[in-house]
């Protein structure tokens, strides 16, 4: 049997006749930089993120970059983040003109450990950038308090996390709601994708989101006049088409997504090599990796990979290790829960169009190879 890790195919078949009526009307518009569907797509964002402002931009990197930018970063500046995080979140930081500064992370949800947040604050440090990684929050009722005293800006990465919700003093919360700005990318592999790079930014900040809107059409918001050096960072509106024709389903994928996580974690359960994922109870998580931590994983995604299974290692190497980041000074063994998770965590398919076949003959070989 063949298990993707993901099948993009599926899930256009399922949407096509909503997604080509949706380009095509762009199409026969020919106004295809910015326009009406995405300004669409944008109060559409802001709205499911419980935030006031969306601004489309060409990724999620540059939703990252460009409200660091706003926040007028300069050298020496401090940005405090997680190692264990896809590479923009930390080569934003440095892009934006500041340092990272990396704490380590929660050994179950792999998220930044609040704990060690307040201690790795100096008088330098200008902002925090948590992670929402794999699609579940980070405890951002404990950083929210810890930013406000120390009048530090937070922006939150839920590039792998858009829809996800945390209950926070008896209340549901949304990944986007609470930060000084909110970044989110659509690229094709996450629970909402286009047919191509393309990113939002959400605040309820207006002056940061008028900064942002000026940022990303080169520093001016009418033409030939510039206020600042900009960039070209447009959202196009054919990008915008295809997810406003995805948009109605992202709740009923990020459903799907965590029954296959429920059924994954119990067919699992008893296998003293793999600890399936940890999920905060305050957290609804989407998804968007199915992530288990396996002893002597190297050899079961050989394993996998022989027997038809897509999977994937989301990270091999932590940030604060990586040749780039050398003249940070961080070695070996300075952030050992990140440096552990790295040589341990395999992603499994948890998309939504899995069969309940695949998802079994997936476990199933998970068990085989372990003598279960």
């Amino acid at each position: 049997m063949n298990v993707p890790l993901l099948d993009l195919q599926a899930q256009h078949r399922a949407v096509a006749d909503r997604v080509m009526a949706r380009v095509m009307s762009v199409v026969e518009s020919q106004a295809f930089i910015l326009g009406a569907p995405v300004q669409e797509l944008e109060a559409a964002i802001a709205g499911l993120c419980r935030a006031r402002y969306g601004i489309g931009v060409a990724s999620g990197t540059d939703a990252l970059l460009l409200p660091l930018k706003a926040l007028d970063l300069k050298p020496g500046d401090e940005v405090i983040t997680t190692p264990f995080t896809f590479f923009a979140t930390a080569g934003t930081i440095h892009n934006a003109g500041a340092k990272p500064v990396f704490v380590d992370i929660e050994p179950d949800t792999y998220n930044i450990d609040v704990a060690q947040v307040e201690a790795a604050i100096t008088p330098r440090t200008r902002a925090i950038l948590p992670v929402h990684l794999f699609g579940q929050m980070a405890a951002m009722e404990r950083l929210m308090p810890i930013a406000r005293r120390h009048g530090l800006a937070v922006i939150e990465d839920a590039c792998q996390a858009i829809g996800a919700r945390r209950r926070m003093d008896g209340e549901w919360r949304t990944a986007g709601e609470l930060g000084t700005a909110t970044s989110l990318s659509f690229f094709p592999t996450k629970n909402l994708g286009g047919w191509g790079d393309a990113g939002m930014v959400v605040t309820s900040d207006e002056r940061l989101a008028e900064r942002v809107r000026r940022l990303r059409t080169h520093g001016g918001m009418k033409t030939y006049y510039h206020e600042e050096v900009g960039t070209n960072s447009r959202l196009d509106a054919i990008q915008a088409a295809v997810l406003l024709a995805k948009l109605p389903h992202l709740a009923e994928w990020s459903a799907a997504r965590r029954a296959h996580a429920e059924a994954y974690s119990k067919a699992l359960a008893g296998l003293d090599a793999v600890r399936t994922p940890a999920v905060d109870p305050a957290n609804e998580h989407i998804f968007h990796q199915y992530v288990i931590a396996a002893e002597r994983r190297d050899d079961l995604q050989a394993q996998l990979t022989a027997a038809g299974i897509g999977t994937a290692v989301y990270y091999p190497r932590p940030l604060h290790l990586q040749k780039c980041f050398d003249y940070l000074g961080y070695r070996e063994g300075a952030l050992p829960v990140s440096e552990r998770a790295t040589q341990r965590v395999l992603a499994l398919p948890v998309y939504p169009e899995l069969s309940e076949a695949q998802r079994e003959y997936v476990a199933g070989s998970i068990r085989k190879f372990y003598g279960a």
